[in-house]
């Protein structure tokens, strides 16, 4: 759906987290959605002796995205870790889905990965006596190919 006016643009803070369907909650913040291919370089001499370089598009590049949450007692993401240390990535690998959304919560960006797994938990802030902060859980996900639907 587009934006109600050709000068508005989305803002940051109205976006979902999916694993396999199961949206994530009390999600924070999501870095690093970046979708690239490969820079294919290559020179060669035209038949008149001409030094040509040139670049064109490759494949696809895998990659990574960070998804920050509020620290719950809730084992899904480690216990997602511990499959993929357990060396089980039939089990671990899953799909993911971002999508953005506008101001009156109808989306405008929709982010699918396939062959999602989790490479790392961070217990994030600092544990420290008397603190009031709230303590968030961040994790890695790798993806092996993505689509904007």
């Amino acid at each position: 759906m587009p934006l109600a006016d050709p000068m508005d643009m989305a803002t940051a803070y109205a976006f979902s987290v999916a694993i396999d369907g199961v949206r994530v909650p009390h999600v924070m913040e999501v870095s690093g959605l970046k979708a690239e291919v490969d820079k294919v370089t290559y020179q060669q001499q035209t038949q008149d002796g001409k030094y040509v370089s040139r670049q064109m598009m490759g494949r696809q590049k895998p990659g990574e995205f960070k998804v920050k949450r509020g620290l719950t007692d809730s084992k899904t993401i480690t216990d997602w870790l511990k499959a993929v240390m357990q060396g089980d990535l039939k089990g671990a690998r899953k799909t993911a889905e971002v999508v953005i959304y506008t101001s009156d919560s109808q989306p405008i960006k929709r982010m699918n990965f396939r062959n999602v797994w989790i490479k790392d938990v961070e217990m994030g802030g600092s544990l420290k006596a008397g603190s009031t902060e709230p303590l968030a859980e961040t994790f890695t996900v790798c993806w092996d190919e993505m689509e904007f639907v």
